[in-house]
């Protein structure tokens, strides 16, 4: 990872809008969506903001990951990294950070979601230990 990087845990005073700008630059992939507004966020970090981190460095914000866990399954979604800063290590520290914390609080499988044109994120998983589930379909409905 890149030496100057550092990860911590995410706060929404401090970060909310650099990470949302990250988000919105990140060119495939992300989906900035209404769960991602002020109230969503705050509602997420009410519930497990250990599982909301960032990386930084020189106080700019070039990563996030965010993880869920219900208490059975965890979740891995909106990891982004910025573009000039890819290929350092910094997405799999994000990742292994995120996996660690989810096993220390006794999660035994999780999940993420990759769109279906996003190669260069699906050979990253591949390469960080994930396996594409071929079987499963992923339903949804929002609310």
């Amino acid at each position: 990872m890149n030496p100057a990087a550092c990860i911590r845990e995410f706060s929404f005073e401090e970060d909310y809008d650099r990470v949302l700008t990250l988000w919105k630059s990140i060119e495939v992939g992300m989906q900035v969506e209404r769960s991602d507004t002020p109230e969503e966020i705050k509602r997420k970090i009410d519930r497990d903001s250990d599982l909301f981190l960032v990386a930084e460095v020189r106080n700019e914000i070039i990563g996030t990951i965010i993880g869920g866990f219900d208490g059975r399954r965890g979740m891995i979604y909106h990891l982004a990294v910025q573009r000039e800063m890819r290929k350092q290590g910094i997405g799999a520290a994000l990742l292994a950070k995120v996996e660690e914390r989810l096993q220390a609080k006794g999660c035994l499988k999780v999940y993420l979601l990759v769109v279906d044109d996003n190669l260069p994120a699906m050979r990253f998983y591949e390469e960080c230990g994930w396996t594409q589930m071929k079987h499963d379909l992923v339903f949804a409905k929002e609310f």
